[in-house]
């Protein structure tokens, strides 16, 4: 028995969950405050479910080295048929794998994060449905079935980014985010459109292949399919959050934590790069495509990495610090390095949802210190000593820290480390940037775990310098964090072991790791470096020493600004003074400028997009209403007026009609002639 044919199985569950959720919520509200526990239980068990089937799938699929597509007709017309199915193979396999698992430990430390929401029951609704969203994306065998699973997951990103809709900034967060997705959403749509126009196909396989003879026979004009696959890719650069459509990814952290790491690690930002790495048969067939996927994947990775230096919000810089690695995975993809591209994503999931997840955390201690507010729970210069008080949380973001800063031999490490020996070998200017974005990873990573964790607890410190209290005359207690539950602790140290291990499937390990060639099937190379180094430890020690090197050095200078003689101050709640006192003062002020105005790009949406779209609606509400409406209005006054003075010639006397019929009978004739008179 095949495990493979009952693949479809697997979205549908969670997807089941939520229709109970859903009904529960619409026919037994009053009923449902007593069976909190039993929904979160019911969401729970169906994705647990669902991924001890995934893994039978991707064990089957690493054994049988076979892939397999179920294909239904859906809908058939003399011009046309529409088909739906699944499709199974070593991509689809592993992302099954991987949205299962990171969705599981979410949903168990959701329990504990929401436990005191009203909104605890529709949460959960809310997360099954996300989470079979992607699910159905990523086995969707055409582009039909991937643009429906695509817009569920926009739809689901949108309802948990504005969770907390009563927040002004929260609503305000979903809208721009839902804008910006349906700017790349219509622009995949045109490219979906056009592919089919060009191949006469929506599958994958079938639009590489008709395409590569098309091209092969100079059938096809290269300048329209070029246009063509940039509006396709539209839609991965805004999901991805790649440039220049990566606003909304940073303010969708008004949702609630639990959602960031889901979207940040297996989700929404996931689609996009997996969509470019299904498409990648298609995109090579233009080598000049590759090459926009690339610049633009680096131009993302050093982009982020910039904005996230100086951040002072927790979330945020977590958020730009997604982005930097999202490119870095374009990039990969765009070189032609599709098995980096891949492992990066596997491996960055499981660091930065270990990272969102002690972020919340780290949040969820803050609020009784500080209050429920946002910009006090989430910003740094409330934070530092937390490691006293939250060992476990503090233990394990400095794991997922050291991961993603690139340090052996955690799980980003090997991933990274190939992205960027790839990069040098086939754009040197890219390898150079590649380069460089890996030293400000490390920085502003250790920057981050520096100000929350290590020094001394400024949340009391902070609060009596910014509301101009003093607690100790007042004889108020002072309140201290504390490590949180074991529903949002368990979830932690269990990530932390796929964030130490699962980049050794990359090792070059004699004969490599069982399973370490398993994207090879779909790739057409091994994933593990052992076909490439030979074994040969000392070449691959001297190709990392370059990584390494730049990612100490990231974090060194790190240390010696925020560690334990930071240079700086650590009340980052207080906005920067200058440092006349250096002469490199413009610089760092410069800096701290760029990061917290995120580059100036938000302004310059708002002034050139938002400020002149208002101006335009406002042009055209005037058109509407003086000319439009004017006219409109302008006929009923005309027939106003015109009935108001014939009333007053309407005496009701017969004689008057019969002298006016008459009249009329006579001059009518009489005008007739004159005007054919004229007319000779």
């Amino acid at each position: 028995m095949k495990l493979n044919q009952y693949a479809w199985i697997i979205p549908i569950l969670p997807a089941l969950a939520a229709t109970f959720v859903g009904i529960g919520l619409l026919s037994f509200r009053n009923a449902n405050r007593n069976l909190r526990s039993l929904y979160a239980i019911l969401s729970i068990t169906m994705l647990v479910i669902a991924m001890i089937l995934a893994f039978g799938i991707c064990l089957e699929q690493n054994i049988r080295n076979e892939s397999t597509v179920y294909i239904w007709p859906w809908i058939i017309t003399n011009l046309f048929t529409l088909e739906i199915g699944y499709l199974i193979d070593p991509l689809s396999s592993i992302m099954l794998l991987l949205v299962t698992t990171v969705g599981i430990l979410v949903m168990i430390y959701s329990h504990g994060y929401m436990s005191h929401d009203q909104g605890y029951i529709r949460f959960f609704g809310y997360l099954s449905l996300f989470t079979a969203s992607m699910l159905g994306l990523v086995i969707s065998p055409n582009l039909i079935q991937i643009y429906i699973f695509w817009e569920l997951v926009g739809m689901c990103s949108y309802l948990l980014v504005g969770f907390w809709f009563t927040r002004p900034s929260a609503a305000e967060a979903a809208q721009q985010a839902f804008i910006t997705n349906r700017i790349g959403d219509f622009g995949l749509l045109l490219g979906i459109l056009g592919l089919y126009i060009s191949t006469g196909s929506f599958d994958f396989t079938v639009i590489a292949d008709k395409l590569h003879n098309l091209i092969l026979e100079n059938n096809i004009n290269i300048p329209l399919i070029s246009i063509i696959l940039i509006l396709f890719f539209l839609g991965p650069i805004a999901k991805s959050a790649q440039f220049p459509l990566h606003i909304w990814l940073p303010n969708a952290m008004e949702g609630p934590t639990p959602i960031s790491a889901l979207i940040h690690a297996a989700t929404m930002v996931a689609a996009g790069i997996f969509l470019v790495a299904r498409m990648i048969p298609v995109f090579q067939e233009v080598p000049f495509i590759m090459d926009i996927i690339a610049f633009i994947g680096g131009s993302t990775a050093f982009l982020g990495a910039t904005i996230a230096i100086a951040q002072k919000d927790l979330k945020k810089g977590l958020a730009y610090s997604t982005m930097s690695q999202l490119g870095y995975m374009m990039l990969a993809l765009g070189i032609g390095s599709y098995k980096a591209g891949i492992f990066h994503l596997i491996t960055h999931a499981y660091s930065k949802a270990l990272l969102f997840l002690g972020s919340g955390s780290v949040i969820h201690a803050m609020e009784p210190v500080v209050g429920f507010n946002p910009n006090k729970t989430q910003d740094m210069g409330y934070m530092g000593g937390l490691r006293k008080y939250m060992p476990i949380t503090a233990n394990t973001f400095l794991l997922g820290t050291l991961s993603l800063c690139g340090i052996p031999p955690f799980a980003c490490f090997w991933s990274k480390d190939e992205i960027l020996a790839d990069a040098w070998n086939k754009f040197p200017i890219l390898g150079w940037v590649a380069w460089i974005t890996a030293g400000l990873t490390a920085f502003y990573m250790f920057r981050m775990y520096l100000l929350t964790f290590e020094g001394n607890f400024r949340g009391n410190v902070s609060l009596n310098q910014s509301e101009n209290i003093d607690l100790n005359i007042l004889n108020i207690e002072k309140k201290y964090p504390h490590e949180s539950v074991l529903s949002m602790t368990l979830p932690l140290i269990i990530l932390s072991i796929p964030t130490i291990f699962v980049g050794l499937l990359g090792a070059p390990i004699p004969n490599g790791i069982p399973g370490s060639d398993w994207l090879s099937l779909y790739f057409h190379i091994s994933l593990s470096h052992t076909s490439e180094m030979e074994n040969h430890w000392i070449e691959f020690i001297l190709e990392s020493i370059p990584s390494v090197t730049i990612g100490s050095i990231g974090a060194l200078i790190a240390w010696y600004i925020y560690g334990p003689h930071a240079t700086f101050s650590r009340n980052l709640s207080i906005e920067m003074d200058p440092i006349p006192s250096y002469p490199w003062s413009i610089i760092v002020n410069f800096i701290y400028s760029w990061s917290t105005n995120k580059a100036y790009i938000d302004l310059l949406y708002e002034k050139i997009f938002v400020y002149n779209t208002r101006n335009i609606g406002k042009f055209i509400s005037l058109i509407d209403q003086w000319i439009i409406d004017g006219m409109v209005n302008s006929v009923g006054l005309l027939t106003l007026f015109s009935g108001e003075s014939s009333k007053y010639t309407e005496g009701g006397k017969t004689i008057s009609y019969i002298f006016g019929i008459v009249l009329v009978i006579i001059t009518l004739p009489i005008g007739l002639l004159l005007m054919r008179l004229i007319n000779i």
